[in-house]
C-alpha cells in the first residue's frame, strides 16, 4: 500500500510545482529544475520506499539547522543553547531581522536564520566543520554527503543579509567568538549535498528517539531528540508552520534547496525533494505531497484513526 500511496502523492503533487519558483537569491540554487520531485519513506519495521527524484543531490540549506541544533544540544547543553535563543514561532520570514532589532533581545527560535547563526556561534569553537560533516553522514546514513563547493561559493558571495544578522547578534552579546568564522560554519552546513533518501534516514533516526535502527546505537539522546522534534513541529516550516501543523500534523523542517525532512514519531522518517518553492520558502509540491500522505496513511499527530504498519501494507 505504501508504495502506491507514494506514487499517487507524486502524481497529484507534481502539477503544484509549476505554481512556485526555485530560490534565486542564491544563484546556484536558481539552476534547479522546478519540475523535479521525489519522496522517500523509511519505516521503523525496515521498509524502504522511494518514488521519483530521490537520488538527486541537492543543497540541504535550512534543514541543516536540525543537525546543528541536535549536535549543539549534545555538546553545549539545553540551558546554554536556550539562554539567548527562544523557542517560539516568529511569525516572520526565515531571514527577517525586524523583531531581533526592534522588539526582542534574542532570536525567536533555532529554525530561523538568526537563531541558527546564534547556535552556530556556540558550536563553532567546539567542533570543526569536518567533524560536523562526518556526524551528518552518520545521522543521515549517507556517506555520499559532501560540501557542495559551488553552492558554498555562491552563498558566501551573496550572504549580506546573514552577515547583517550575525553582526547584530554580536552587538547584542549573543555571538562572542569570531563572527566571520561563525558565518562560514553556518554557510558550510547549509551547503551540504543530500538526497531525499538522506533526509528519510535522518527522519527515521529522530522517529526512533536517536537510536540507529541498523546498529542499535544511541546516536542522539532522547532529550535532544524530543527538543528537536518539538521545535520542528512549531517552527520548522518558517512562518507557515502553524497552517502546516493543522493541515499535515507532522514535525517537519524545510529548506530553500527544496528539501523537507519529516518525522512520524515511532513509525517512520520521510524525505522530500521538490525545489519549486512557495512564497514562504517551502517546497510547494512537497507540502501537497505531505498533506496527502498524512491523510491517506493517518500520520497527523492528533488525527483519529491512525493506521498501524500492518494496515498500511494491506
Amino acid at each position: 500500500m505504501i508504495q502506491s500511496v507514494l506514487e499517487n502523492a507524486i502524481k497529484i503533487s507534481r502539477p503544484e510545482a509549476l505554481k512556485g519558483e526555485v530560490a534565486s537569491y542564491i544563484p546556484e540554487l536558481g539552476k534547479a529544475d522546478r519540475r523535479q520531485l521525489g519522496i522517500s519513506l523509511f519505516s521503523a519495521d525496515g521498509g524502504r520506499f522511494s518514488v521519483g527524484d530521490t537520488k538527486v543531490r541537492f543543497s540541504i540549506q535550512s534543514i541543516s539547522k536540525v543537525i546543528t541544533l541536535a549536535v549543539a544540544l549534545e555538546r553545549c547543553g539545553f540551558d546554554r543553547i536556550f539562554e539567548n535563543v527562544g523557542m517560539e514561532p516568529s511569525g516572520d520570514s526565515f531571514n527577517s531581522l525586524i523583531k531581533l532589532e526592534t522588539c526582542s533581545s534574542h532570536p525567536f527560535n533555532p529554525m530561523i536564520n538568526s537563531g541558527a547563526i546564534a547556535v552556530a556561534g556556540y558550536l563553532e569553537p567546539l567542533i570543526s566543520f569536518e567533524e560536523m560533516l562526518s556526524l551528518s553522514r552518520k545521522l543521515c546514513r549517507d556517506e555520499g554527503i559532501v560540501l557542495d563547493e559551488k553552492v558554498y561559493g555562491s552563498e558566501s558571495d551573496h550572504n549580506s543579509r546573514n552577515r547583517a544578522i550575525a553582526y547584530l547578534l554580536e552587538n547584542k552579546g549573543i555571538i562572542q567568538n569570531d563572527v566571520e568564522r561563525t558565518l562560514d560554519f553556518y554557510v558550510k552546513m547549509c551547503s551540504l549535498s543530500v538526497t531525499a533518501e538522506s533526509l528519510a534516514g535522518l527522519g527515521l533516526l529522530l522517529a526512533q528517539n536517536g537510536v540507529d535502527r541498523e546498529s542499535g546505537k544511541q546516536l542522539l539522546s532522547p532529550d535532544t531528540v524530543r527538543t528537536v522534534k518539538t521545535i520542528m513541529f512549531t517552527c520548522g516550516m518558517y512562518d507557515g508552520s502553524g497552517a502546516f501543523a493543522v493541515r499535515v500534523g507532522i514535525p517537519s523542517k524545510s529548506g530553500v534547496g527544496g528539501g523537507i525532512l519529516s518525522v512520524v514519531d515511532g513509525r517512520m522518517g520521510i524525505g522530500i525533494f521538490g525545489p519549486s518553492l512557495d512564497a514562504k520558502g517551502n517546497s510547494i509540491a512537497g507540502k501537497k505531497a505531505l498533506e496527502y500522505l498524512s491523510e491517506k496513511l493517518g500520520l497527523h499527530m492528533f488525527g483519529a484513526g491512525q493506521k498501524t504498519e500492518g494496515e498500511m501494507e494491506e
